[in-house]
């Protein structure tokens, strides 16, 4: 970039061969035009937008289950800003011909609590039923704590079942739909929530048998 006074030159205000030039302050201002411009629709943009859309239709799907997920979320952020930054990066497969969701990677919620151990997921006649450690010895960990447990189908029904943590050593959860199979279900997620939902645990991908 280059400065020319003006009692030479008077003021420049037009664009000219490869230059732009305009004043400021009294001083004509020359710049040299991109000579490459940015190409707004690159194969890696293309991906990117790609992959937003596929989470932002999966955070849809989940019908706002997920905002109870991301209690401690920055002030500026939404529930559905949160549930973007954490997966955009992280729960795309690029491998393919086209991006999908790796559902092992989404997070659905996030947060400080302990979250439960998962022992199994078995689909069978009365739903998914999800069995898992409590670890109430574990600090932090209350009988109180409510357990919430969903799970989507692949015709987009969004199956939720919720009961209190428990103190037992071993517990299951059930998400009733009779005669389920583990070829139905898309994903499913089981994360804590204290009794009065300001805390929450990172969720656990369940893989259904």
């Amino acid at each position: 970039m280059s400065i020319s006074q003006n009692p030479m030159t008077g003021e420049m205000r037009q664009s000219m061969a490869n230059f732009v030039t305009t004043v400021c302050r009294g001083q004509n201002i020359i710049k040299a035009k991109v000579f490459k411009p940015r190409n707004v629709n690159s194969t890696a943009q293309q991906l990117q937008r790609a992959s937003f859309k596929l989470i932002v239709e999966a955070y849809e799907s989940f019908g706002g289950i997920t905002d109870e997920g991301f209690p401690n979320r920055p002030r500026t952020l939404s529930p559905y800003n949160a549930f973007i930054k954490a997966n955009l990066n992280v729960a795309i497969n690029h491998l393919g011909v086209v991006p999908v969701i790796d559902y092992s990677k989404l997070t659905v919620s996030e947060g400080t609590l302990p979250q439960v151990d998962i022992v199994s997921g078995i689909a069978g006649t009365t739903g998914i039923t999800v069995s898992y450690e409590t670890d109430d010895s574990i600090a932090k960990v209350q009988a109180s704590d409510q357990v919430v447990a969903f799970a989507k189908t692949q015709k987009g029904q969004l199956l939720v079942a919720r009961q209190v943590r428990g103190s037992d050593p071993l517990s299951t959860i059930l998400i009733a739909y009779p005669n389920i199979s583990a070829a139905d279900v898309v994903c499913c997620y089981v994360f804590v929530l204290n009794a009065d939902g300001t805390k929450v645990s990172n969720s656990v991908f369940v893989q259904v048998v």
